[in-house]
């Protein structure tokens, strides 16, 4: 890894309770004493908690001054970056994972971080609101951009740039050249197996590049 100054300070690490069961996925995904990387780490608590269950290293990247701040409290090593300007800042195969956990529909450059998170990963982890959850047609079909409690904005104020749904992030990552390594899809916290696409409110991918 390059060299990089992380925001660090000596906290004791908050108790952090996380019950969504699609973090408790991504916990399994993660090999014990990985080298992990989160990306829009937000409050530091799904870091923390690799750290707690599962003996990780690594770092988190957030742009908020609220979210440094929280990470910081969380006991985590946390760098504030623009991830629309890449992760220049790490080496090739830096770590052993890389997590983007509903971040990429807020991204301008889809395509690029996910490049990036392969570059610098060996593995990745993203998840996303699923746009083709049958609310979200029903509402497009009447008229109106859907407000939800996965994406609660109207169509002028929200942050979600690039919304897709589960068939259109696999349909990119092998136009990218990744394998599938695990999938799941969520409904308010349980898994939805029958009519996922439909059924289904986040979406959780885990790949690597397809020769690596």
């Amino acid at each position: 890894m390059k060299n990089i100054t992380p925001v660090k300070k000596d906290f004791a690490p908050l108790p952090i309770v996380l019950p969504r069961a699609d973090l408790d996925l991504i916990e399994s995904w993660v090999p014990q004493g990985a080298r992990v990387l989160d990306l829009g780490c937000g409050d530091g608590s799904l870091l923390a908690r690799l750290m707690r269950n599962k003996n990780v290293s690594g770092y988190g990247v957030d742009i908020l001054d609220d979210n440094i701040r929280a990470s910081i409290k969380s006991g985590i090593n946390v760098i504030q970056q623009d991830l629309e300007a890449g992760l220049a800042m790490f080496d090739d195969h830096s770590f052993d994972v890389v997590i983007l956990s509903q971040t990429l529909q807020a991204m301008h450059n889809t395509e690029r971080i996910l490049q990036e998170i392969a570059r610098v990963g060996r593995e990745g982890i993203v998840s996303f609101p699923n746009f083709g959850h049958w609310y979200h047609v029903v509402s497009i079909a009447l008229g109106r951009m859907p407000v939800s409690k996965q994406m609660p904005y109207q169509w002028y104020d929200t942050p979600n740039i690039h919304l897709c749904t589960p068939k259109d992030f696999e349909a990119l990552i092998e136009q990218i050249g990744y394998t599938v390594l695990g999938k799941q899809l969520f409904l308010d916290g349980q898994v939805v197996d029958f009519l996922g696409h439909l059924r289904s409110t986040l979406a959780v991918y885990r790949f690597k590049p397809r020769f690596a």
